[in-house]
This record gives C-alpha cells, structure tokens and sequence, in this order.
C-alpha cells in the first residue's frame, strides 16, 4: 500500500504544515520545484490551447462579492478583512480575500473592448485563492484555505460552446492519460439555492449532458452544480483505485449577466457572452498529493525534484563525479560525497525517489563514461556523456505532449 501524501512530503523533505498558518502549507525548495513545474507543465498546453494568462488582485471589495452572488452563497468561507480607521470615505467597508478567480476574470473582460473576432477568449490564471475552511475538515494537501488553481475562464459566443466543452474535455483526457489516471465523469444539475432563470439552467445542462456522452461511464449528480450554473466534474482514480475529484467545467450563464458583460456582434449589435469556468488539476496542492499517492514520490523525470544522484565508488573519484556535476547541471543533479558504502548510497538514493544513479569508478574515469541505473532499479549499463544526454533529453521532453 502506498503511503500517506503527508508522510512523503515529510520523507523526501517536500513540505510541512505548521500551526501558525492552519492549513496552508509550507514548500521545502524541493517541494517548490514540483509546484512549479507543474505550473510549467500547464503553461506549455496553454500555448497550444490558446490561453492567455493573467494576472488579478487578491483583496476584493465586498461590492464585488455581491455582484457576483457570492456574498449571499459563499460569505462564510471567505476570509473578511475590515478597512481601519485611515479610510475617511467609509471606515466599515469589508473587503476579502478572494476564494476565487471568475469575478475578477469577468472585470478584466469588461475592462476590453471585445468584438466577435476575439471570442473565444480563453483565461488563464494561477493566483492564490484563500477558503475558510473548516479545521475539521482540513487534510494534508488535499483539503487546504491557500491554494492555487489551474483556473481558467472562457468567454465566447452560445454557438461556440460546444466546441469549446469539446476541446476542454480533449485537453483534460490528454493531460490525465499523461499522468497515467483513469477517470470518472459526473453532470452536476441544479442545487436547491441557485441564482439566474430557470430557462439557462435547463438549456446549459442539456448542453452538457449532450457533450458528457463522449464518456461510457457517466451519471448524473443531481442537485450538486454550482450556485451560478451546472457543471461536469472529473474524479481520478489512483493507484489504489480510490477516486479524487479534479477537474471540472462549468457552465454559466449568470455571472455574464450580473456584470453586464457584452462584446460587438457581427452585425454591430451588444451580445452577452457565455462564461465557461474549467480548471484540469483543481488545484496544484491536491493534484500534487493525489500524484504522489498514486505513483509512491517516484515522479517523471521532468518533474522530479531530485533527477540523478551521482554515485562515486569512493571519493577518490570526486573530481570525477564533479566533472558530471557540470556537465548535467541544467538538471537536478546531486553528489553523494558521504563515506557510506557502494550499496547504501545506492540504497539511500533509490529512497528518496532519484530518477537515475550515476555511479562512476575507475573504469568510467578512464573510458568518460556513466553506469546508470533508473528508479526502476533497471541496469541501463556504461554510457557515453553524449549517449546520456540523450536519454535525459528523451525523456525530460515528455514535459512537453504535444510534441
């Protein structure tokens, strides 16, 4: 059985939590390098996927809250913040930290001139989100109060939206087999408190129940959309074959509305666009728990924070190992320079979830070469540099599945 998110994160001195910021976590730079670069990893499909990323404030007014309808639905998860006394104008305003992204997505589209010709418009934005959640109900990286989302917002017209639920579930089919998940799908209809007309209801979740068919296994969660609108969500299963919820598109009707947002029709006439909120990870925290779970901290090697271990067979062979150390150095690369045996530097190396062993002796020395071994604890055998290079290369480019 593989072990706990929380127990790898303290084993390979990923990240902690501490009691002076309660859910919320603290990254080791290792950890950091894994965050990152899965928010690398996303920015390169979003290339190829025609976002384009922003950037928004984290401090709202409540004004904003309640245009949206969050302050009536969401108020009690979000973290309040009251204006002090060097306010003139109003002393009581409250402002928040913001718990999402769409509001302020939805001024940045009010804020531009926007024609047909720029529609669809895909968002992006990696900003950090703060809930109030509930100490009980906090767990690990999987139930946090500050994360970031792989968050996105699409504007466009009624007859693209088809097209663009088509292109979001090929884009997060594509992601998902990449990190080898399976997954489920679930159209979540209309809550019991819901904002908006009754007739974009009915017409947004047939949208989505005739685009959730591309999947054989689906259902129906009734009553679970959000306030403003239904949506498809997307669990994946693990390796223990335990289902996590991530991904999810959401169709909207109402937030357009309520900001009254237009863009220039063809015929120079002021439509209102249809949002689609989607996120793939859900957030960077879960996904990067669930990942962890599911593969045992042995990552791929693009996103491993610890790449190669090089293994000297004694430490006369250091200026060796170091020599390597520079040749590899766009990589992350380490030297086990400690007096520990042969075996048990490679022992500790395979511990801590290092994707390739470079053991070097005199033989290598002598001949410039590497013996390698993956984390697989496959024997790759003796390699030349340029021979080596190109294995990493290989296989650090799968960072990249368009390629």
């Amino acid at each position: 059985m593989n072990p706990d998110h929380r127990e790898l994160g303290t084993k390979l001195e990923l990240f902690f939590f501490d009691t002076m910021s309660p859910g919320s976590c603290f990254f080791f730079p290792k950890g950091a390098k894994i965050y990152n670069n899965l928010i690398d990893f996303l920015r390169i499909c979003y290339k190829h996927e025609n976002y384009e990323e922003i950037i928004t404030p984290n401090i709202f007014n409540k004004d904003l809250w309640k245009i949206s309808g969050h302050w009536d639905k969401y108020k009690e998860n979000m973290f309040l913040i009251e204006k002090d006394d060097q306010d003139k104008e109003d002393n009581s305003i409250e402002f928040s930290l913001k718990p999402m992204n769409c509001p302020s997505h939805c001024i940045i589209f009010k804020k531009m001139n926007v024609s047909y010709r720029n529609l669809p418009m895909r968002l992006a934005d990696f900003g950090v989100l703060h809930r109030n959640e509930l100490s009980g109900a906090l767990g690990g990286l999987t139930r946090v109060r500050r994360f970031q989302q792989d968050d996105g917002h699409i504007f466009c017209t009624l007859d693209q939206v088809e097209n663009e639920i088509e292109n979001y579930l090929s884009f997060l089919t594509k992601v998902y087999n990449h990190f080898n998940f399976e997954f489920n799908v679930e159209l979540s209809t209309r809550p019991d408190k819901f904002i908006g007309e009754l007739e974009n209801w009915n017409r947004a979740e047939k949208i989505l129940e005739n685009k959730i068919k591309i999947f054989e296994n689906w259902k129906v969660n009734k009553g679970d959309g959000a306030f403003y609108g239904p949506k498809i969500d997307v669990k994946i299963k693990d390796s223990l074959k335990r289902e996590h919820q991530l991904g999810t598109i959401q169709l909207d009707f109402n937030l357009p509305t309520r900001f009254g947002l237009k863009y220039t029709s063809e015929n120079e006439q002021l439509v209102t666009p249809v949002l689609i909120h989607r996120a793939i990870f859900g957030s960077v925290e879960r996904f990067i728990a669930i990942l962890l779970e599911h593969t045992n901290g042995k990552l791929p090697f693009w996103l491993s924070p610890r790449q190669i271990c090089i293994v000297p067979v004694a430490n006369i062979f250091l200026d060796y190992a170091n020599e390597i150390l520079n040749k590899f150095s766009i990589y992350d690369i380490e030297i086990d320079s400690s007096n520990n045996t042969l075996n048990k530097k490679i022992r500790n190396a395979q511990k801590m979830k290092f994707n390739y062993i470079f053991v070097v002796g005199e033989q290598e020395k002598e001949n410039k070469t590497i013996n390698i071994r993956d984390y697989k604890k496959n024997i790759l055998g003796s390699k030349t540099i340029d021979e080596t290079l190109l294995i990493l290369n290989n296989d650090y480019n799968k960072k990249n599945i368009y390629i």
